[in-house]
């Protein structure tokens, strides 16, 4: 079974993926990307780049010469700076939900106006805030409930103000290797239909669909991890 490493998402670190970690059958890293939980930093300092570097540092710490490498949400910003990292050691890369803007483009550019708004005021603040409760249900907890929400915002933290608004580089998605997207079908935040579009700029990639919104890992965490098995057993 290949190991598998698992990227969190914008305002989250690597404790979103708990209720997962039991579901998974093969060694599992869940990394703590910069400005939060191991690897605190100014989360002004942080970079796309930064993260890919931190994301193979800790693969290299683990030990695993060969990986699944999955992201979640905005961990599809920085997964292609990774993957070049990491080079021919991805032995497929798995996108949840993810978000791909199109090269040179940012997330920030992909948002609907509502949120940019909120991104904007959040990038104008000295000290990044949490997302609020409020916000929270709105765009990540339409399929949880309450315990399961309390439990989101738990774990929610502050998130770096420049990996919404730095332009991507694809250009490493230009090799080959296998890779996956997993679509929520219920994702309030990244539509389905939008989930789509993103995909195709890290094609070839298969579809594989969910019945669950953003937060899959918290509300359908076995669903998941049985995605994330087959292709880890693959791999």
């Amino acid at each position: 079974m290949t190991p598998v490493v698992l990227v969190h998402g914008g305002g989250f670190a690597a404790s979103c993926w708990d209720l997962l970690v039991d579901h998974l059958d093969g060694p599992v890293l869940a990394v703590d990307l910069p400005g939060r939980g191991a690897h605190p930093a100014p989360l002004d300092s942080v970079t796309l780049a930064a993260v890919a570097a931190s994301v193979v540092a800790d693969v290299d710490a683990a030990g695993f010469d060969r990986v699944v490498l999955v992201g979640h949400s905005l961990a599809g910003c920085s997964m292609p700076a990774t993957m070049g990292l990491l080079g021919a050691r991805v032995r497929h890369a798995v996108f949840v939900a993810a978000t791909v803007p199109e090269h040179g483009s940012s997330a920030f550019d992909t948002l609907e106006p509502e949120i940019q708004a909120h991104a904007r005021a959040a990038a104008e603040t000295a000290a990044p805030a949490r997302l609020s409760a409020e916000m929270a249900k709105v765009m990540f907890g339409n399929d949880l409930d309450d315990e399961q929400f309390a439990w989101c915002m738990e774990r929610m933290v502050p998130e770096a103000p420049m990996l919404t608004l730095e332009p991507v580089d694809l250009s490493p998605l230009r090799t080959a290797g296998p890779r996956t997207w997993v679509r929520p079908l219920l994702d309030a935040i990244v539509h389905p239909v939008k989930q789509a579009r993103f995909a195709e700029n890290v094609k070839p990639c298969a579809m594989v669909d969910i019945d669950a919104a953003h937060m899959c890992m918290i509300s359908k965490p076995r669903e998941l991890a049985a995605i994330i098995n087959g292709i880890a057993a693959g791999a």
